[in-house]
């Protein structure tokens, strides 16, 4: 076997796989056909998921510059009444992080290929072409043209389609795409101001619901701003792409003297969810997989969060602390939380691109009552879903996003959780609780041996006595009220961060732990 996985395509998404694979040992080879990132802009949003993967391999501080916080959403009708809000959750934040940002992505994806360089076990190949993928019940055989010319057949235990919305390899597998019955046409307009200017634009994000055209104004970093235009009926994607109509389109916000045009690119706006994610040894990651509206700026953030269901499950696999079916908890997991993401982006994209004049003014009746009712607005994170489904406990808090608090560790260094634990499990420990029995157990299990897990022991400041290695002291007692909340003394937290199941007492924690085990074996309870 030349590697453990294939990675096909070095986009965000193939990018942050081949960083993962790396951290979790995976020999891995990452293909793309491009020699470079993209140079314009594409992605311009991103979640508080995505910014604690960045930070888990060690990339969060070195994008800093690229990345600003989201500011808060309008949804406006025509003469600028404000129909809807959707707010930013209030620090401190849930997972340590802001909610959401927007970013530049071209240096972004430098970063995440600049990464790759630490780590021996990836190996990067640019300016080649995957021609076929051949998958069998034992391996998957990859044909490669090299950027020479030459071609070559390497083998993997693995193949990760992350090549795109086209996706080379699902088209030639012939697999098929629900389609979530939305498909509208827009342009993207990238801009940079120029220095001193932009004073009177928005100092939000804008939903311009307007007949005529419905429009989007989002505030970029620095001095990176775009707008999204719906493109009409009688118009064609060329024509409203050029330069002397994009200056018409500005000029109700800014003069042409006042910007620089980055880049300005017509799309469909799609909602697909690919039917079957996985074909023998081919796994079929971010738009490969799904396309997701622009509307809730999650788009990238589906693809990252295929990455980081699947690539910890890959190495507990080839290390044989799990069986192969495991596996099919990939598609399990994702496709409802995917469904549930895209139907909330194609709602909102509705509410936007309605055209109809009576529809629109009910539209606009029963947004200002809901706004009356609720002046606050939304929270954006209260739209994205937990897991419901696959590799989780059937009680709460099972399937949630668990916190990262900022926590002090026993050597009196401060930091977010994750920087002291990794992607690991982690058993985590309310402060107060006496785990000493399940601590015991769980050091001396045969079963559980070879897992990577952490224990999180939280401690009151006034704890007595010397700290040991697992213990930790909340900066903000985050964490603390998040058990209490839900009433639970343990629970025990998946790699990627969400909560396979919580427990009141010890013996329901063992309980969970030996569920856990055999579900990574694909066995039931009453067959252990």
């Amino acid at each position: 076997m030349d590697y453990d996985v294939i990675i096909v395509g070095m986009g965000p998404v193939g990018a942050v796989c081949a960083n993962l694979a790396g951290l979790w040992g995976l020999k891995t080879l990452v293909v793309d056909k491009s020699e470079t990132v993209y140079t314009n802009p594409r992605a311009m949003g991103f979640d508080h998921e995505v910014m604690r993967v960045f930070g888990n391999i060690g990339l969060a501080h070195e994008i800093a510059e690229h990345v600003m916080p989201y500011r808060p959403s309008e949804y406006r009708t025509t003469g600028s009444q404000v129909l809807k809000r959707i707010d930013a959750a209030k620090p401190p934040f849930a997972l340590g992080w802001a909610p959401n940002y927007v970013f530049s992505q071209p240096p972004v994806e430098r970063a995440l290929r600049d990464k790759l360089a630490d780590l021996q076990g990836v190996t990067v190949e640019l300016g080649a072409e995957v021609l076929k993928v051949d998958s069998a019940s034992t391996q998957a055989h990859v044909l490669i043209k090299s950027k020479d010319g030459s071609e070559r057949t390497l083998s993997a235990d693995y193949v990760l389609a992350c090549d795109g919305g086209t996706s080379p390899i699902r088209t030639r597998l012939g697999l098929k795409m629900e389609d979530l019955a939305f498909d509208e046409p827009w342009l993207v307009v990238d801009v940079i101001l120029n220095e001193g200017a932009g004073e009177h634009l928005p100092k939000t994000n804008v939903q311009f619901c307007e007949l005529a055209r419905p429009c989007t104004f989002v505030v970029g970093p620095g001095r990176h701003r775009r707008w999204e235009f719906m493109i009409n009926p009688d118009e064609q994607p060329t024509e409203i792409s050029q330069p002397d109509v994009i200056k018409q389109l500005i000029a109700r916000w800014l003069p042409e003297e006042d910007y620089q045009l980055w880049r300005a690119s017509a799309y469909r706006f799609h909602a697909l969810i690919l039917e079957q994610w996985k074909a023998d040894r081919v796994f079929f990651l971010g738009d490969a997989a799904h396309m997701t509206p622009p509307f809730l700026a999650q788009g990238m953030c589906q693809g990252i969060r295929d990455a980081l269901n699947l690539v910890w499950k890959l190495a507990l696999v080839k290390r044989e602390l799990a069986a192969p079916n495991f596996l099919e908890s990939y598609q399990t997991e994702r496709i409802p939380h995917v469904r549930q993401t895209t139907l909330a982006a194609k709602e909102f994209g509705g509410v936007i691109c309605e055209r109809d004049t009576e529809r629109a003014a009910l539209r606009d009746a029963q947004l200002i009552q809901q706004m009356t009712e609720n002046p606050k607005g939304i929270v954006r994170q209260s739209l994205i879903p937990g897991l419901r489904h696959g590799f989780v406990a059937n009680v709460a808090p099972a399937g949630e996003l668990f916190p990262q608090p900022r926590v002090i560790n026993h050597k009196g260094k401060a930091g977010l959780l994750d920087e002291f634990t990794g992607q690991s499990f982690r058993v985590v420990i309310a402060p107060g609780f006496d785990a000493s029995v399940l601590l015991r157990c769980l050091r001396s299990s045969q079963s559980l041996k070879g897992l990577p897990i952490e224990v999180v022991r939280l401690v009151y400041p006034q704890h007595p006595g010397a700290r040991a290695a697992d213990d930790y002291e909340e900066v903000d007692g985050l964490l603390a009220q998040w058990l209490e909340r839900r009433g639970c003394n343990v629970v025990i937290v998946r790699p990627d961060h969400y909560v396979y199941g919580g427990a009141v007492t010890v013996a329901w924690a063992m309980e969970l732990l030996e569920g856990m085990e055999l579900a990574l074996f694909g066995r039931k309870p009453d067959a252990a």
